[in-house]
């Protein structure tokens, strides 16, 4: 593995204090080919609650299917499904009959409740009956909603996946839709070594089953831990990553993880420096790093040290030197995805103008820093306006917290571009002027891109392949746009957008701009309660839940009752629900439900229809 570090100043003034900002990549390079890649053991452990009924569940299962593909029979693979209870539908086992893995997958269906705690320990099981540590010992846990059965008290599920991590198997936590817990799943995901993603959309579940997979064959270094010794006086300030880290005695140890051939690992920390009276070089720090790696055939315990070295010279001499600008580059974002956390604990507190306001703080700052030629940070900086709109106007909805939260937890622990920035929500383009016709402009159209939405120029005459910097707030997958101008950047890697913005429609739904408002909240109709004639087989079916609420019977003893699988609703109480049409096991779409004004149950109101899967 090859490891460098850079410094923001390499050369600092003698006689004064100094703070700089240090960064280690640790790079595993190209891997040799003619060995074999080491085989993995993995469960995954699939929600198939009632929430996941529908379009979100066929295409997990058919990223879980396409997974398959990748493997070999030198893997092992184990599936577990999970609602009230969890169930081994496929135990461990070497993967050599492709297609009946995928047959048996493509059976699932959903009903029920989410007993996380249930599902991931059995996958855990799975991993633990073929334990090698010749192998990679993962848990993939994908879960659209909230931990309601079994074990749900966050700190337990979290404590518990880092005991799992201490005896080889690690968990990585995929959270789908907006019903799901992202800080469990984050806090889950960092005490195992694993990995977290947010599929925000069904269609996404693929991509992200790709590029997890894919960093888990090029894994070439397993449990990389960092200790830093710095020299006497010198301080370490700031750990920029979110990184499991802890202070011994004098040192600091950071626990990296993984490093991949296709992604290499950054540690970033920012150093206080005491004045130093001797000029020349100086060692302000001792890097000893350590990793398990495959090194002929066996895999072994690899420790290297490396000291970390900077200049001191004079006043003069440092003023001449200009700061690291890869270094200022990386360590601006990290900090933003720091800011991007305080932001969210003052939104949670309601302070959202407190949020919005460090948001505007941290563009004004970018701006200052002259970063803003960078694409990455100029779409930065459109992240954290369309951001501080949301919060300012009361828009602050779950999906965009957890992409707030997605994006700092990939800034700060991945190095991947398709990983970075990702999101899809809020945006809307109604509130401008629409016109069916134009003489002057260009022309733009937003298209969706894995997890991102970006805007490409559609106009003859400019490069159809650069990005195009447009406000994220009006960005909406497939509208097209006309703007007044578009100029290249100044190192020409993106165009921005200059002048007035109009959407482009079909003749006859011309309209006037008007001034976006804030959510009002849902507008409620006024449904009377469920009722249904005939039976089970008369009811209407949909393939889909959109707005509606799960409900779902179960046998209770002699007992056929009626419990809302829907995520946010109590499944132990009971539903006023049409006897007529309960069945065992069959999932119903309702319009709404509401808890009685006694308490401790519901009415279901509106239309019913039967979910087909």
């Amino acid at each position: 593995m090859k490891v460098n570090y850079s410094l923001s100043h390499s050369l600092i003034a003698a006689e004064v204090s100094s703070t700089v900002d240090l960064i280690i990549n640790f790079n595993a390079g190209k891997i040799d080919n003619s060995s074999p890649r080491r085989p993995l053991n993995l469960s995954l452990v699939i929600d198939r609650s009632g929430s996941m009924a529908g379009q979100p569940l066929r295409y997990a299962i058919q990223a879980a299917q396409k997974l398959v593909e990748y493997l070999t029979p030198e893997d092992f693979l184990a599936v577990v499904i999970y609602d009230d209870t969890p169930e081994t539908i496929i135990p461990s086992q070497p993967v050599k009959d492709k297609a009946a893995i995928k047959s048996r997958l493509g059976k699932v269906r959903a009903g029920g409740c989410t007993n996380l705690s249930g599902g991931w320990l059995m996958g855990c099981e799975q991993v633990q009956s073929q334990l090698n540590s010749e192998c990679l010992n993962r848990v993939l846990l994908l879960t659209d909603g909230q931990a309601n059965f079994g074990i749900i008290d966050p700190k337990v599920l979290t404590n518990t996946a880092r005991k799992q991590a201490d005896q080889g198997i690690i968990t990585t936590t995929l959270g789908f839709g907006t019903h799901f817990n992202e800080d469990l799943l984050i806090d889950m995901a960092n005490a195992a070594g694993g990995n977290f993603y947010f599929i925000q959309s069904p269609d996404d579940a693929s991509d992200v089953f790709r590029i997890e997979l894919e960093s888990l064959l090029s894994v070439a270094a397993q449990n990389l831990t960092v200790t830093l010794q710095p020299e006497e006086s010198v301080k370490i300030t700031e750990v920029l990553n979110n990184y499991r880290s802890q202070v011994v005695g004098n040192n600091l140890e950071v626990f990296v993880g993984d490093v991949y051939e296709v992604e290499a690992k950054q540690l970033a920390l920012q150093l206080a420096i005491p004045p130093h009276t001797k000029t020349g070089e100086t060692k302000v720090a001792t890097i000893t790093y350590k990793y398990q790696s495959l090194v002929e055939g066996s895999i072994e315990q690899l420790t290297k040290q490396i000291p970390i070295n900077l200049t001191v010279g004079s006043a003069e001499e440092a003023s001449q030197i200009e700061p690291d600008s890869a270094v200022f580059e990386l360590a601006s974002k990290l900090r933003i995805a720091q800011i991007k956390e305080q932001a969210i604990a003052l939104a949670d507190n309601r302070d959202y103008q407190g949020a919005a306001e460090k948001l505007r703080a941290a563009i004004k700052g970018l701006k200052l820093k002259l970063l803003d030629e960078i694409f990455e940070v100029a779409e930065e900086m459109e992240q954290l306006e369309h951001y501080a709109q949301r919060l300012e106007s009361g828009n602050f909805d779950s999906a965009s917290r957890k992409e707030m939260r997605d994006q700092s937890y990939q800034a700060r622990g991945r190095n991947r571009g398709d990983l970075n920035l990702r999101g899809i929500a809020g945006g809307e383009a109604d509130s401008l002027e629409a016109i069916s016709s134009f003489e002057q402009g260009i022309l733009v159209k937003c298209f969706r891109e894995g997890g991102k939405l970006r805007v490409k120029v559609i106009s003859e005459g400019y490069n159809p392949e650069l990005n195009v910097q447009f406000p994220r707030s009006i960005r909406q997958e497939g509208i097209a746009y006309v703007v007044d101008e578009i100029k290249l950047s100044a190192n020409g890697s993106f165009y921005r957008v200059s002048g007035k913005i109009r959407r482009l429609v079909k003749p006859g739904q011309e309209r006037a701009a008007s001034s976006p408002t804030a959510k009002s909240g849902p507008k409620t109709q006024k449904l009377q309660s469920a009722k249904a004639t005939g039976s089970l087989a008369d009811l209407e079916t949909v393939d889909s839940v959109g707005d509606g609420v799960l409900v779902q019977c179960v046998k209770e003893g002699s007992k056929l009752r009626a419990r809302v699988v829907s995520d946010g609703y109590n499944p132990n109480y009971n539903i006023r629900f049409p006897r007529n049409i309960r069945a065992e096991g069959v999932l119903y779409v309702v319009d709404q439900v509401k808890e009685t004004a006694q308490g401790g149950s519901y009415i279901a109101y509106g239309k019913i229809r039967k979910l087909l899967q």
